[in-house]
């Protein structure tokens, strides 16, 4: 019988092995990562901790590094017209899922482990040995010499040989029945750079960019030739220098917290396997897989909604979300005892696969699914935090904010939004009309009805940019002790185009006479101001609720009124440019209004999503788009765009 050796089925199969590859590899580096010891608080001296903390921000890289690889195999298996792989197996993986030389188990990190990964990742015809302990129990081989038309696993001794089988496989089919036919997937249903934040290639759409993708993944990471700087390979090197001359120097040097060699949450039911069994463990390790099993099923819901529809993007953030409340519960498993049937042996997460990680079917029935286990999540998250550890009420917080952006986020996506005149919000305080003026002071809400308009003021988003006083000066009477708002000084309309300058949104009004309220705006905006906040106008929907359609949203990370300015960059003396350059994502959108969710994310940056166009103080476009993410820190070196740095100089929202 013959058969096409490089048929469609034969590669998608492989490239569910090249995705179950990458994730396997981004679970064991996180694992060691997760058991580094943090400080001198944790046994290190300052010099060891220093060492640590660096080796530590190198494994969180690399796994970044294998997501977005991960994220490279899914868009050409897309690309082709397949859906990507998003389950893997349960550690240790059992034989035949990868070659017998790919040993894939959970181990905290020591210099086994470390030479390990440097095993996994070398180049070709490199000498380096696995790590002790990582060798087959036997050795087997996967392919045959005879062609058939069932798809078999291939043999490879590194992961750069692999992939260059792929890209071969992929060439011949391309060659075969025409690039058009080959990859006939929707580009849309892939992501993109600007859906996830990592530096991805461009989704696959030809031959050129696929085999881009794969040379992009052997150059950074598996299979790099010795010579690229940069890549794992040399990475692990460096750390495994630093690690001899840390040991030599100190004998006793231990960097990381004994946690367990491929753990398990029920009685092991073969060897190699470590049950954990203390109770607070348990519930922690319960937790973080839960995370991970949610964000698992976000990603793969991604893949089904087409770009540029804002659902596609909220999933993503929600399960990068879910990836940081899953780092602080796996830290905090492997610092707490596996059992007493384990002495001397601390827990670990153990990365439990779900049995089924396909997406849910689209529509409301999977809204209601996220939001649901999301509830359940944070509920759990609250009760654990209880016992007050730092990293697990982190964690609490993140996965209570996560469930909150979730309900109003799928709710928006979920509804189509006129783009006609819009109430202002009914959260402001209604006042009945009376002549003369009768002022109401409710918390630092001020409002004052006179005849026409009812002028409501709000303290504490005010920045005192004085358009008010110099605009409509018979009606807001500058430094007076007691009523200082006047509606009725001056003609309505003027009135209103005045209160319309506010760009705070700490003035605004509602109508008496019948007339119009103000209208949304037809171009959603936000302007970078010169060393200053974010002047925002749309129709804002800060944490799910519509504040308005005016506000100023500080960047530099001091006010005390967060996530609103308070002009407390002039108190430290921020200094950032209001001309950023003009990005690459610069194209007229075909919709410029609509809602604009703004959701702060905690102890990071503002998430935005919805129709927006990004400006400098003096108007010029700097980016159309329709998510991004903002810096709030003041630390980006890419502002005003977030770069990661608020994790860096410790910023905290609260």
């Amino acid at each position: 019988m013959s058969s096409n050796p490089h048929s469609r089925e034969k590669i998608l199969h492989a490239l569910y092995e090249a995705a179950e590859l990458e994730h396997n590899l981004m679970c064991t580096y996180l694992y060691a990562a997760f058991s580094l010891r943090a400080g001198e608080d944790e046994g290190l001296s300052a010099h060891e901790a220093a060492a640590v903390a660096r080796w530590r921000r190198c494994l969180f890289s690399i796994a970044v590094d294998e997501m977005a690889h991960l994220t490279m195999v899914w868009n050409i298996t897309a690309a082709l017209g397949g859906s990507p792989r998003f389950g893997r197996g349960n550690f240790p993986l059992d034989p035949g899922m990868l070659p017998a030389r790919v040993i894939v188990k959970l181990a905290p990190f020591n210099e086994a482990v470390l030479q390990h990964f440097i095993y996994l990742e070398r180049p070709e015809h490199s000498e380096e040995p696995d790590g002790e302990g990582f060798v087959a129990d036997f050795m087997f081989t996967r392919s045959s010499d005879k062609i058939r038309l069932t798809p078999m696993g291939l043999d490879y001794d590194t992961v750069g040989v692999f992939y260059a089988k792929l890209g071969e496989s992929l060439e011949a089919l391309a060659n075969e029945i025409g690039e058009d036919a080959a990859f006939c997937g929707d580009t849309a249903l892939q992501i993109a750079p600007s859906d996830v934040g990592l530096d991805l290639p461009k989704p696959v759409q030809c031959l050129k960019t696929a085999l881009a993708a794969f040379t992009a993944i052997v150059l950074q990471g598996e299979g790099a030739p010795v010579e690229i700087k940069d890549s794992h390979f040399q990475k692990f090197i460096a750390i495994r220098t630093e690690y001899a001359a840390l040991k030599a120097a100190n004998p006793a040097f231990e960097p990381a917290w004994p946690a367990a060699v491929n753990p398990v949450q029920r009685t092991p039911m073969r060897a190699g396997r470590v049950r954990i069994e203390d109770e607070e463990a348990v519930a922690t390790v319960d937790l973080a897989n839960a995370a991970y099993g949610l964000m698992l099923r976000l990603m793969a819901y991604a893949y089904v909604i087409p770009r540029p529809l804002p659902e596609k993007t909220l999933a993503i953030d929600i399960a990068l979300g879910l990836m940081r409340a899953m780092t602080y519960l796996a830290e905090r498993a492997a610092r707490l005892p596996a059992g007493p049937a384990s002495p001397g042996c601390n827990a670990g997460m153990s990365f439990i696969a779900l049995r089924d990680a396909a997406a849910l079917q689209p529509g409301a029935a999977a809204r209601r699914f996220f939001i649901e286990r999301l509830d359940e999540l944070a509920a759990a998250a609250t009760e654990l935090a209880a016992n007050a550890d730092k990293r697990v009420i982190a964690a609490s917080r993140q996965l209570t904010d996560l469930a909150k952006r979730a309900a109003h986020g799928f709710e928006i996506v979920a509804t189509t939004i006129p783009t006609q005149t819009v109430p202002v919000p009914a959260s402001l305080p209604t006042v009945v009309s009376e002549t003369p003026p009768t002022r109401t002071v409710v918390g630092n809400i001020e409002t004052v009805a006179g005849k026409d308009l009812t002028v409501i003021y709000e303290a504490k988003k005010c920045i005192h940019a004085r358009f008010c006083v110099t605009q409509a000066p018979k009606t807001f009477l500058a430094n007076v002790p007691g009523s200082w708002i006047f509606p009725d000084a001056m003609d309505t309309e003027a009135l209103i185009t005045a209160l319309a300058q506010c760009p705070s949104g700490a003035l605004q009004y509602r109508r008496n006479d019948g007339g119009a309220e103000e209208p949304a705006p037809p171009v959603n905006l936000i302007a970078v101001r010169e060393a200053g906040p974010y002047a925002v106008r749309a129709d804002i929907h800060l944490d799910g609720e519509p504040i308005g359609y005016r506000a100023t949203l500080c960047r530099c990370g001091a006010s005390k009124n967060k996530p609103f300015c308070d002009s407390s960059h002039h108190d430290i003396e921020f200094t950032a440019t209001g001309e950023p350059p003009t990005t690459t994502q610069a194209d007229m959108l075909s919709v410029r209004d609509g809602i604009l969710a703004i959701d702060p994310e905690i102890d990071g940056p503002l998430q935005l999503r919805g129709n927006l166009e990004i400006t400098s103080g003096t108007g010029r476009v700097v980016a159309r788009l329709t998510q991004t993410r903002l810096c709030r820190c003041g630390a980006s070196n890419n502002k005003p765009f977030c770069d990661g740095s608020h994790a860096r100089v410790g910023f905290k929202s609260d």
